[in-house]
């Protein structure tokens, strides 16, 4: 039987007889105060032919409770508990038990658009030869809803993203951005769960490194929450963690140099924009320009703009800095 794939929302076993088109991997760790929005914005989408698979990687809050009410309301919510191993090895759990072709990843405080399913699944049925799929995001504030009134969204690289482009300033930016084909990820054994951060960098940097071809929506599709007790808050360990990622694949020290000046800006701006230390953002402008300031300037208004802000930001107050950089 073929099965639409805009189907009415109903009861909670509605869904009981429809088989996936793609699995949405959800890995949670003490999220109780967000993974009900995070949840809600799947359940919303306007294509309906999805599972959630949600990992609870050993919470102490009420993650799992709260999952588990959720997984009472909707068959289509499937609930895994592990005990704390960290997200890579969460997001692997729930690939290893996901039925569908396609599968999705979101963070349990980052947010969909309704029709992000709906674009990625299209993208993928015109592209079959593609091993993995992004669009752009929204950077939210901690309490948002909605993706309504985000000032910065990311952009999409002119041409299929090259291992270059995902080792300097990454358009993916984060998982929850990312859908893969199921066969793909296999091929390539999932993500690497001894790296705390770039781990999904360096997933897709691996994925297009094995010839894998990724592609770009041109639409904002995903709400990046910058949490303020968050790992990707710790920038200083995101850079080492980068700094593991390049060893793995670049050796030219220019070439480390010039993407180290692009990751450099990459970082100042996330500083400037989740309301970080000013004098972080400067160190990080600094230490690029010191590596290599052509490319640290190329795409001149991103490189001049991310000077001028990290130089402002210490005469700016902390309220109106984050206002003005969100």
């Amino acid at each position: 039987m073929i099965l639409p794939d805009f189907l009415p929302a109903g009861s909670p076993d509605a869904y009981v007889d429809i088989v996936p088109e793609v699995s949405v991997i959800v890995p949670v760790y003490n999220a109780a105060a967000t993974i009900g929005a995070t949840i809600a914005s799947v359940l919303d989408q306007t294509f309906r032919r999805f599972e959630i698979v949600a990992v609870d990687d050993g919470s102490s809050d009420e993650s799992l409770a709260v999952l588990l009410g959720l997984a009472a309301q909707d068959s289509r919510i499937r609930v895994i508990s592990q005990r704390n191993g960290g997200v890579s090895s969460a997001r692997n759990l729930g690939a290893e038990t996901a039925m569908a072709p396609l599968i999705a990843f979101l963070d349990s405080d980052d947010l969909w658009v309704r029709d992000k399913l709906a674009c990625h699944v299209a993208l993928h049925r015109a592209a079959p030869e593609l091993a993995a799929s992004y669009a752009r995001i929204a950077f939210i504030a901690p309490d948002a809803d909605t993706l309504d009134g985000a000032r910065t969204v990311s952009t999409l690289t002119r041409h299929a993203p090259a291992l270059a482009d995902l080792l300097g300033e990454n358009p993916v930016c984060t998982a929850s951005n990312l859908v893969v084909r199921r066969d793909w990820f296999a091929r390539i054994g999932g993500f690497d769960d001894r790296l705390n951060f770039a781990e999904d960098q360096e997933f897709v940097a691996r994925l297009v490194s094995r010839g894998g071809k990724v592609d770009g929506i041109d639409s904002v599709l995903t709400g990046y929450r910058f949490s303020p007790n968050g790992l990707s808050m710790d920038h200083a360990r995101m850079h080492a963690g980068w700094r593991v990622l390049v060893d793995r694949y670049i050796d030219d020290a220019a070439i480390r140099a010039s993407l180290e000046a692009l990751y450099s800006r990459y970082l100042a701006r996330r500083v400037l924009r989740s309301g970080g230390s000013p004098v972080e953002a400067l160190r990080f402008v600094l230490r690029g320009l010191r590596l290599d300031a052509r490319s640290f300037m190329a795409e001149r208004q991103r490189g001049l703009a991310t000077v001028l802000a990290a130089c402002a930001a210490p005469l700016i107050p902390a309220a109106l800095r984050r206002r003005l950089f969100a």
